[in-house]
């Protein structure tokens, strides 16, 4: 994501923060990490960006593009301008870490063993194409009087007391809760949330990140869904409606009043609410209404190596990732010609550096925006797939229908609400 591969966070305070045009938007004031209950390896969350207007801002780290010695690069100007709130969990580097006493528990620095040091900085890495986490804690110990003393980088795994109670971090009992979800899936954080007393739901809702809070509304029944999005303030629905998939992000818009859609679409950055528009021109029981916009599309150069990476996004479902469809270029929906699909299985089995052209799947029919709900469940069953193609009259492929969301519309329309059917048991 960023053209360096390692930065020290109190380098980043008083940088200028620079549009994708080169524009400038404001400087860096902090740097938002998360920081648990528990010893896991802390991740950077974003930026505190002070606009021009000196408004502070909370910028996610997914806005960054790259991290150079002169200047932090977004890949957007449309920002959030709602006043930055720190959250149950969010720690700041520079206002919370920086200075705090630690003990330094490193082989390879005996002279640390037993000595209160204190955190001068922390180092923060990419480990993957969309995180960035704590790798290094940068300590010395007390300065004495007249002399400077060595500053040593070691491993955070090495450093003990970066926990919340040493940092001071408000609101713990909700961070106690937040460290309960950690591990769950979205629809068992959901299902606990809504048999939390109203305060404190609405407690746990303000601090959820948006992008965990997204995934956690998308496995709300409807009514809880609209309920808790008209509680947040426009900036942040519009976030969190950002960060959700575009046809979970449409199906919730098209149960709130078109005017107040409307508002919150405005609010939205373009590149996430033009999608969203085009799948609520559809009804809700077509394959137009049900598709997501955002399946794995790739062009007819493309290697097999390419797909596959394309296809470990760990962000795509299983269903998502069963096909690969081919088109021509402008690859984002709607696409190109459509030419057709390569199935998961077919790219497994053949050499990395082979063209996905060389094994299209012309021969597999396409649904229709229109297609009816039946009629996409008779083409799930007649030809054995999880997800298929929707393509328009004049072959743009439009996105693709995956068997979660036709389930999802065949179930009873509370299917999440209700107890009477067994629960079913974890896999052992």
């Amino acid at each position: 994501m960023a053209s360096v591969n390692r930065v020290f966070a109190a380098r980043l305070a008083g940088l200028g923060v620079l549009g994708p045009d080169g524009e400038s938007l404001g400087r860096v004031r902090d740097v938002v990490i998360s920081i648990s209950i528990v010893r896991q390896q802390p991740r950077v969350l974003g930026l505190v960006v002070e606009l021009l207007s000196r408004r502070r801002i909370f910028v996610p780290i997914l806005r960054v593009t790259a991290i150079e010695p002169q200047a932090v690069t977004l890949n957007t100007a449309n920002l959030s301008l709602r006043r930055f709130a720190q959250r149950p969990g969010e720690v700041l580097v520079l206002g919370q870490v920086l200075d705090t006493r630690v003990r330094v528990n490193d082989p390879e620095l005996p002279q640390l063993q037993a000595v209160d040091v204190v955190v001068v900085d922390l180092a923060i890495e990419p480990v993957r194409s969309r995180d960035w986490m704590v790798t290094r804690v940068a300590v010395r110990n007390h300065r004495r009087l007249g002399r400077r003393t060595t500053v040593h980088v070691v491993d955070w795994q090495n450093v003990h007391g970066l926990t919340p109670s040493a940092l001071a971090m408000p609101g713990q009992d909700v961070a106690q809760l937040l460290h309960q979800f950690e591990d769950q899936r979205p629809i068992e954080v959901a299902d606990a949330i809504r048999e939390l007393p109203t305060k404190r739901r609405n407690e746990v809702v303000n601090a959820l990140d948006d992008e965990r809070l997204a995934d956690v509304l998308q496995e709300l029944p409807e009514d809880d869904q609209t309920q808790l999005l008209m509680q947040l303030t426009t900036e942040r629905a519009a976030d969190v409606l950002e960060a959700m998939d575009p046809d979970d992000a449409a199906d919730l818009l098209g149960v709130l009043n078109p005017n107040e859609a409307e508002v919150l679409l405005a609010r939205m950055d373009p590149e996430d609410s033009d999608p969203v528009r085009r799948l609520l021109q559809h009804s809700p029981d077509t394959a137009g209404g049900l598709m997501t916009s955002e399946p794995v599309v790739v062009a007819p150069d493309t290697t097999v190596a390419e797909a596959l990476a394309r296809v470990r996004d760990p962000d795509l479902t299983p269903a998502l990732s069963s096909l690969v469809f081919v088109v021509r270029p402008p690859t984002a929906t709607p696409t190109g010609r459509y030419l057709g699909c390569v199935h998961l299985q077919r790219l497994l089995r053949e050499p990395p550096a082979s063209l996905v052209s060389g094994m299209v799947d012309k021969d597999l029919p396409s649904l229709t925006p229109d297609s009816s709900l039946a009629a996409v469940t008779r083409y799930f069953a007649a030809y054995n797939l999880v997800c298929g193609p929707v393509v328009d009259d004049e072959t743009h492929l439009l996105g693709a229908v995956t068997v979660d969301d036709v389930l999802d519309h065949l179930l009873p329309h509370d299917w999440r609400e209700r107890t009477d059917e067994p629960e079913l048991d974890p896999a052992p």
